[in-house]
């Protein structure tokens, strides 16, 4: 009889913890829940991109780079449902955003411009692996999309200086030093010669 008790006393305690190790997994579970539906609360109210052109130089500019115009169009379409989607769409956008390297008009293809291109692409790849984390930092995501906007306007202003600046008449004789200030037209430079080294004639 003792020994009966004796064995009834650890299957009690085994079948308690038990039920609390399942209790606190439900718990758990349920908090993991409500932080991802937060997270996703989050990143859906600060998933905004100003992806309407803010001058007609942008404007104009859409109408003829292929890639420029794809780019604006896939920042436009906002994901919905699940935090995947939004997965995606970083996924989307980053391709987009590295094709603009790509076929860029002759006329913007200046340092200036493809810097600002870089500086963009660089901040939409961090999007895209911010948003494939495990553990997704929404508020860095929040922060990165603001800076994506700004790095956008930055880039549309750039390109409207370059067609301002190319709309300014050259003055006389600009041309002709323009040229002379080109590296690539210059004489090369010749090892000078020593005058007591035989040459064969």
């Amino acid at each position: 009889m003792k020994f009966k008790i004796l064995y009834l006393f650890p299957l009690i305690f085994v079948l308690n913890s038990c039920k609390n190790d399942t209790e606190k997994r439900l718990v758990e579970t349920e908090k993991e829940a409500k932080k991802k539906e937060l997270i996703f609360s989050n990143i859906e109210k600060g998933w905004v991109f100003n992806a309407n052109p803010i001058n007609e130089t942008s404007r104009s500019t859409a109408l003829g780079w292929n890639e420029w115009r794809l780019f604006l169009a896939e920042l436009d379409q906002k994901p919905k449902k699940t935090i995947g989607a939004f997965q995606k769409k970083a996924t989307e956008l980053s391709k987009k955003a590295m094709a603009l390297n790509d076929n860029i008009p002759i006329e913007f293809a200046k340092p200036q411009l493809k810097a600002r291109i870089s500086a963009l692409i660089t901040k939409v790849r961090m999007l895209d692996l911010f948003i494939h984390l495990n553990t997704i930092p929404d508020q860095k995501i929040i922060v990165l999309v603001g800076e994506i906007n700004v790095e956008l306007a930055s880039l549309q202003n750039q390109m409207d200086k370059i067609v301002q600046k190319n709309k300014i008449p050259l003055e006389e004789g600009e041309s002709e030093l323009l040229k002379m200030l080109d590296t690539s037209r210059a004489i090369p430079n010749k090892p000078p010669t020593d005058p007591n080294r035989p040459r064969i004639e």
